[in-house]
């Protein structure tokens, strides 16, 4: 009978000492909940109309450069390229490639995406 109770007390102290372990990790990061929401800007300690997020496009040179049309399309394979003509939307390039005469157009963006060849 004693034996029953010697284990039975050894078995609560170490439960109890599991529990006292386990409470001081638990409460060493501190209880703390947070929302945070993320927007495109943040406004502390700036101007706001200073920010790149507010800033329209056409302001941040979104226009495609008529030097780099003309070198893209060198390096697409375009000899003896020229700028043609350049409008709102695209940037048209000309030259000569194997087959001959080719043209190739760019989107009048910021990088010169290539719409059509």
């Amino acid at each position: 009978m004693t034996n029953i109770l010697v284990k039975t007390g050894i078995a609560a102290l170490i439960a109890l000492a599991g529990f006292s372990a386990s409470a001081s990790t638990a409460a060493a990061s501190g209880s703390e909940f947070r929302i945070l929401v993320q927007h495109g800007w943040d406004d502390r300690g700036r101007d706001r109309h200073h920010d790149r997020w507010d800033r329209p496009r056409r302001d941040r040179g979104g226009r495609c450069a008529p030097w780099l049309a003309e070198e893209k399309a060198r390096h697409m394979g375009l000899r003896r390229a020229r700028v043609v003509d350049v409008d709102r939307r695209t940037v048209t390039v000309v030259g000569r490639d194997r087959r001959g005469r080719d043209r190739v157009v760019f989107a009048n963006d910021r990088g010169c995406p290539l719409i059509r060849r």
